[in-house]
């Protein structure tokens, strides 16, 4: 066995720009050597790879690969948990207690809060590479019943599944109302694991959002748009909201979701902006709300929703997201060109990629 390999690597050096090249990876003790065959974009990718990042963000974080998002076989292994041939799905979080043990940590924070962490595709080396070198901490084993491309969806939903952890116990209660806002990727990911998961039927649970095409892909909620809705003068009120808008209508959600929360009520902050957003300090502060930020998961997030993906009806919700074809992927230009094709249409379903290297 090895200690180390050679990777081919789609190496993103400026916006709009990747160049192939061969990096030569070690493998420590307890860690194992990857190859990437499923991976879907994010739209942090995005923004890294149109150049939508602050310029002292980009010069810090480039040259990379992109992705965080996706799924291999082990090719090579230094652990006793892998063997050669297994799938996995990667976890894109590395705790600083791996990678920087001489850092003094808190006790009890999460590992994805931990400082000194890797975050593979944010300054450092994504998935769009032949070889990934990764701990065994930060892998989990895919069952057979599990299919490619929708194991490959896990870090979205696992993020999902780290920001409903806040309030896990708030929604198991059969009294609880839930209220979600956003008809994108990270909204439907949300809902259906509040669904699917959480058994949060329609009865207690609304999905707000501004398409109704978008919404109707929600039919095991109760779906309102917010362009129609009367917020002010509506007498139903909400114990957890969930804002998973981001970008510039964070601001508007926000402000929504405190304006429909009931006393004591649970707000989780999901998505993300580059701007600061003003919200209504008056209305939290008077309703005792409690905020909720969460960003990113960890393995144990990752090992919840593989072993939710073994109910049918969980993988047959999550499947309505997926593109109606996989993306295939041999070379850089490849890459640059399904990258290009994301950045000029995001789309409502997520963009997944098969690595031929």
């Amino acid at each position: 066995m090895n200690n180390s390999v050679e990777s081919r690597v789609f190496s993103l050096v400026k916006p709009g720009v990747i160049e192939e090249v061969h990096k030569t990876r070690t493998i420590p003790d307890r860690w194992v050597a990857v190859e990437s065959t499923y991976a879907s974009i994010c739209h942090a990718d995005l923004r890294y790879f149109a150049g939508l990042r602050r310029p002292e963000a980009l010069a810090k974080k480039l040259p990379m690969a992109l992705l965080h998002e996706g799924i291999g076989i082990v090719k090579e292994t230094r652990s006793e948990k892998f063997s050669v041939g297994d799938r996995v799905v990667v976890v894109p979080n590395i705790p600083g207690q791996i990678l920087h043990p001489e850092i003094d940590q808190k006790p009890d924070v999460p590992v994805n809060y931990s400082k000194g962490n890797a975050f593979l595709g944010s300054g450092y080396d994504g998935l769009a590479q032949s070889r990934l070198v990764h701990p065994e901490e930060c892998l989990v084993k895919i069952p057979d019943e599990i299919p490619n491309e929708i194991a490959v969806l896990a870090e979205l939903s696992s993020v999902s599944h780290h920001a409903l952890s806040h309030v896990e116990d708030k929604l198991k209660q059969a009294d609880t109302r839930v209220a979600l806002f956003g008809d994108g990727p990270v909204g439907y990911f949300t809902a259906v694991m509040l669904k699917y998961l959480y058994g949060v039927d329609a009865e207690r649970f609304v999905v707000f959002g501004a398409a109704d095409d978008k919404l109707a892909h929600f039919d095991f909620a109760r779906t309102e748009n917010v362009l129609t809705y009367d917020f002010d003068h509506s007498q139903e009120k909400f114990d957890v909201l969930i804002e998973c808008t981001g970008g510039k209508f964070s601001e508007s959600a926000l402000n929504q979701a405190i304006n429909s929360a009931d006393s004591l009520a649970d707000i989780i902050f999901m998505g993300v902006t580059e701007e600061l957003v003003p919200i209504d300090t008056r209305d939290i502060l008077e309703k005792g709300i409690t905020a909720h930020g969460s960003s990113r998961s960890s393995t144990v997030d990752f090992e919840a929703v593989v072993a939710g993906m073994e109910k049918p009806e969980y993988r047959a919700a999550l499947s309505k997201i997926l593109p109606e074809q996989i993306v295939e992927i041999a070379t850089g230009d490849d890459f640059r060109a399904v990258m290009e094709k994301f950045v000029e249409n995001p789309g409502w379903n997520k963009t997944v990629m098969h690595f031929h290297w």
